[in-house]
């Protein structure tokens, strides 16, 4: 019995052995459960090729926030139309009127993001996220959430700087954005829709873009197909090397629903430096000016002028006692350089001389008749112009009219006193305004308007029917040139008869 009982608990022990280590008597784990080594991060270089930017928004999205501005509005402060009694047409509580009641006020909430650019809680937003506010929150990626305080705002650059009550922060170091390429890789980061911190990546299309789409005097935008929806306005474009080289502010959108198309806008990190280092100073920013009308120079424009290229900006006109005027320049002078520097755009020429403080002299290079002359020029300060409203005449009153010029397809009649007025124009009235326009005519072509005042043609003043045509008949169809005024900005058109 003792020999058959010691052969059981042997053979007991052994099927615990084939059962294998992991269980026990009681089929209990006695060994703890194997731990695998977490995997490694995906590589970010591959046979020379980036696989990943994922480094780069590590470092760099904490700096990037969710702007929330409140504000509240008010549609009237009664109802315009009478509360219906409860009492229905009972006759005598109609001798009781019934209280109006007031509009409760609304209230309106506008999402954006922002750019934490320094430790101490500076954020760069843009002004229209930002514009009309009563209350500014600032949302963090880790959910924290702070009141922020309006610094300034500078609608013609469309930026505005934020400040919060924290130390400490993430931030993001200010590239070089002169030295972006076209091609190089960038990240947009921002909160569009509202959804959530997002990333895109894409590639720097284009520099030195006008849009127009905004009221901002001042644009340089930088091109970028990296998606930009509505809410990314103010995020961060960022280089590869983690430094912010634009703040994301407007979008071309296809169709109604507003979306991304592969062309967005950024304002240039180095225009947004400047403005950000005069709001934080002054709390406005103050430009130059130079007091001239510039525009590119075309084929048909360097023809007319006897010019060899189309390189420099074309000056189109001088304002009375303007810097420029006390400087000497002249209409028809072609701006090849400021300080040395070549300039072929009119963008960059006047974002150059608006980001040169007032009372700063500048050196000019100028082509007069196809010679270089050195002009020096102390800026003036520009102001933001108020909103003027161009009334229509719409009535001839009789006056006379010019409706020979077949050449050109144009109505004209000599300026008086009240069209001088009507327009803006400065001084004595001179000129010829088109009252009238042939759609298939060649000015019509050059992009010339009811309305356009008619100042010279081929360089030569024109105030009355024979001056027009005589200098037409003198042009022995070439190209002529047309220097216009367009509400009291004066360009030069070329037109081929």
């Amino acid at each position: 019995m003792l020999r058959r009982n010691l052969v059981l608990a042997l053979f007991i022990i052994a099927a615990g052995l084939v059962g294998g280590c992991r269980t026990g008597l009681f089929g209990a784990s006695e060994l703890p459960a194997s731990s695998e080594p977490a995997a490694p991060p995906a590589p970010l270089v591959v046979d020379g090729v980036r696989t990943s930017y994922a480094d780069v928004v590590e470092r760099t999205s904490p700096a990037v926030v969710r702007i929330e501005a409140e504000s509240r509005s008010r549609r009237s402060s009664e109802t315009s139309q009478p509360q219906a009694s409860p009492f229905g047409d009972d006759d005598f509580f109609r001798q009781f009127p019934m209280p109006q009641q007031r509009a409760q006020p609304r209230i309106e909430r506008g999402l954006g993001s922002g750019v934490i650019v320094s430790a101490d809680g500076t954020i760069l937003t843009n002004a229209h996220v930002i514009d009309g506010a009563e209350k500014i929150t600032v949302y963090l990626s880790d959910n924290k959430t702070f009141t922020a305080k309006l610094v300034g705002a500078d609608k013609p650059s469309d930026l505005a700087v934020l400040k919060i009550e924290a130390q400490n922060m993430p931030f993001l170091n200010l590239g070089n954005s002169d030295t972006v390429r076209i091609g190089d890789i960038v990240l947009a980061i921002g909160n569009p829709l509202g959804i959530g911190q997002t990333v895109t990546a894409g590639i720097i299309s284009a520099k030195g873009r006008r849009t127009g789409l905004s009221d901002g005097s001042f644009e340089d935008f930088l091109q970028t197909d990296a998606p930009i929806n509505r809410g990314n306005s103010g995020g961060a474009l960022v280089n590869l090397n983690g430094e912010l080289i634009g703040i994301n502010s407007q979008i071309l959108s296809g169709g109604p629903s507003g979306g991304n198309i592969g062309i967005g806008f950024s304002i240039p990190s180095n225009m947004a430096k400047s403005v950000m280092e005069q709001l934080l100073k002054d709390g406005k920013v103050r430009r130059g000016l130079l007091g001239i009308g510039i525009q590119n120079l075309n084929e048909d424009t360097a023809q007319a002028l006897a010019l060899k290229d189309t390189s420099g900006v074309l000056v189109s006109d001088v304002r009375k006692g303007s810097a420029a005027d006390k400087a000497g320049f002249k209409r028809t002078d072609v701006i090849v350089a400021i300080n040395g520097e070549k300039i072929e755009d009119s963008n960059v020429l006047r974002n150059k001389v608006a980001g040169t403080l007032p009372g700063t002299e500048i050196h000019v290079t100028v082509l007069r008749d196809g010679s270089p002359h050195e002009l020096t020029a102390t800026l003036d300060e520009f102001e933001m112009p108020g909103n003027k409203t161009d009334e229509d005449d719409g009535n001839d009153g009789g006056r006379e009219k010019l409706s020979n010029t077949g050449k050109l397809g144009l109505t004209l009649q000599p300026v008086t006193p009240q069209i001088a007025k009507q327009f803006g124009l400065e001084g004595e009235p001179e000129g010829m305004v088109v009252t009238g326009i042939d759609a298939d005519g060649a000015a019509a072509e050059a992009g010339i308007a009811r309305g356009d005042i008619l100042l010279e043609i081929n360089r030569q003043p024109v105030s009355n029917s024979d001056a027009v045509q005589s200098a037409l008949e003198s042009a022995n169809g070439k190209p002529v040139l047309l220097l216009i005024s367009r509400r009291g900005q004066t360009i030069y058109l070329t037109v081929k008869p």
